[in-house]
């Protein structure tokens, strides 16, 4: 099976290096590399140019993550995507052999496994219990991280790709859609670090964040009003906990 690895790029120039060699150094021989630029002009483009293997770059794509994701997607030509932000890199050489032994049987649509936090160059546990796999479970809230997630290209154009209406959630809805299609491959491993810097999501948007988490919940959760009821509960909840949350870093900083 081909695996296309897709990042998406825009002045991306600061982490790009680390994430271009987590990709580079992986030994499974059957890799695309798609970029998707969104009009760098810092080096970035430079640095792709550089890369000693053919890769595929799609220019100045405007519209937003989620539309230069689907941009990405439309590009590949692998069985199997994976999208790997520019800021974030693979934690072995081994992380694509394993998730094509997960996929091997071709009734696998997906595969996710779990991820580490990169803070000031130093790799942290995830700090977080998921828990296993269900639809049920993952309707009351998103336990699958982007990076490392793969997805059959079949079944992710089948699903519609990512909504370009959400600017958060996009993930989160993407697999809500794959979930009803189908149950994913769990790794219990971490396969990739998600950086966190001053670019990652902030304070003032965690709050727009939780609100699209909640409207693409309800999207796809039945007309049941106790359902609906239970989610706005849960909803409620959170809120009151990110806003206690946001008040203490406030009061130290």
């Amino acid at each position: 099976m081909k695996i296309s690895v897709v990042t998406c790029t825009w002045n991306s120039e600061p982490f790009l290096a680390e994430s271009i060699a987590s990709v580079l150094a992986q030994d499974y021989p059957d890799l695309e590399y798609v970029f998707v630029d969104g009009g760098s002009t810092d080096g970035t483009l430079e640095r792709i140019e550089a890369i000693q293997m053919p890769v595929k770059v799609v220019h100045d794509v405007r519209g937003g993550i989620s539309h230069a994701m689907n941009e990405g997607i439309l590009a590949a030509t692998g069985d199997i995507i994976a999208h790997l932000h520019s800021d974030d890199l693979y934690l072995s050489p081994t992380v694509l052999s394993q998730v094509a032994a997960a996929m091997a049987d071709p009734a696998v649509g997906w595969c996710f496994g779990r991820i580490n936090r990169l803070i000031d160059g130093q790799l942290i546990p995830e700090g977080y219990v998921a828990p296993p796999y269900s639809a049920k479970r993952l309707l009351r809230g998103n336990f699958i991280p982007h990076p490392a997630t793969f997805v059959r290209r079949d079944w992710i154009n089948q699903a519609g790709r990512f909504d370009e209406s959400l600017k958060y959630a996009m993930d989160y809805d993407l697999w809500l859609k794959l979930a009803k299609m189908g149950p994913p491959q769990e790794l219990n491993v971490p396969l990739a670090a998600f950086r966190e810097h001053g670019g990652s999501l902030s304070s003032s948007n965690r709050q727009a964040a939780m609100a699209e988490d909640y409207k693409v919940r309800l999207s796809h959760c039945s007309d049941s009003p106790f359902a609906r009821l239970e989610h706005r509960l849960r909803y409620s909840v959170r809120q009151r906990r990110l806003a206690k949350s946001l008040g203490a870093q406030r009061a130290t900083a």
